[in-house]
């Protein structure tokens, strides 16, 4: 396993982001175990698995550096754990890194923003129940959200099948569910992303309709839906990994891919505004949330 240094742990974005609410982003390791064959590291800007797993190993100190300037000057914001690696992969059981980034955001009373695959988030209920106590909301969000720790689960597909080959390192479909609905019995502002969905497998009205009745049985009080980008050309990239899957157990869904992803890495704005359509019409027809305001 190999452990690197960082000259910075905390990621401060230029304006909020509109969806997930966060002002920051921290994350632990660098890679993925989970190997999500869409992962959009995979050929994008941000980076890329081929390297392996890293774990950085003096993140902690850098991390209470920063978020201790950032407290004394008031800069309050939500931190997304994380947005290009998987905070509770099998690595953390030993490490655990995540949680000694929730240690510190605690200590500075940020609000966070857990973005998951995994059960293993269910170890850390007592320090994520103490953030939500004691963290500080940002001015502006303090009278629209009540909670500051969001837990996150993020979901392609409630096909066993199909997740298994896509997600073949992560909890099942149905053990993020219940993951999710143990958050909520403890109390916790908690729900599920449908981040990526497949298109022509995932997206369509029966599927979001089951996916979105499943949040719901299990109590989950957000939704999000959003579309699947595919990027870059290379062998590892993850457009080129996610067509090795359609040729193997799609094949006949390739044409409608190649003209859904003619020239961008994202499908066209027609097709994310008819698939965000859809989700707030079946969220509303359920009584679950879409997004978190």
């Amino acid at each position: 396993m190999r452990r690197i240094l960082v000259k910075s742990a905390l990621n401060k974005h230029r304006k909020r982001d509109s969806w997930f609410l966060d002002d920051y982003s921290v994350n632990p390791y660098s890679g993925c175990s989970f190997n999500c064959i869409y992962c959009y590291t995979r050929g994008s800007r941000y980076g890329s698995s081929e390297k392996g797993l890293a774990i950085k190993a003096n993140l902690p100190e850098v991390l209470e550096k920063q978020l201790k300037n950032r407290a004394r000057k008031g800069e309050y914001g939500i931190i997304a754990i994380s947005t290009s690696t998987e905070p509770y992969q099998r690595i953390e059981e030993k490490e655990r890194l995540t949680r000694k980034v929730l240690e510190i955001a605690l200590k500075y009373r940020f609000p966070v923003h857990i973005l998951t695959k995994s059960t293993l988030v269910l170890r850390d209920l007592d320090i994520l129940g103490e953030i939500d106590e004691r963290a500080v909301l940002p001015d502006d969000l303090s009278e629209k959200l009540e909670h500051k720790a969001i837990v996150n689960f993020s979901i392609s597909t409630l096909d066993e099948r199909v997740s298994r080959v896509l997600e073949p390192a992560s909890p099942s479909p149905s053990e993020r569910l219940e993951a999710m609905e143990k958050c909520r019995e403890h109390g916790f502002f908690a729900g599920v992303s449908f981040i990526p969905v497949l298109p022509f497998i995932s997206d369509g009205k029966k599927a979001l309709d089951d996916g979105i009745r499943e949040v719901k049985r299990h109590d989950g009080k957000f939704i999000f839906v959003g579309a699947l980008t595919l990027f870059g050309e290379k062998p590892e990239d993850c457009k080129t990994l996610y067509y090795n899957f359609l040729k193997k157990h799609f094949p006949e869904l390739i044409p409608r891919y190649n003209r859904l992803y003619r020239i961008h890495s994202q499908p066209s704005k027609e097709y994310q505004s008819k698939l965000e359509t859809l989700a707030k019409r079946l969220c509303e027809k359920h009584g679950v949330g879409y997004k978190l305001l």
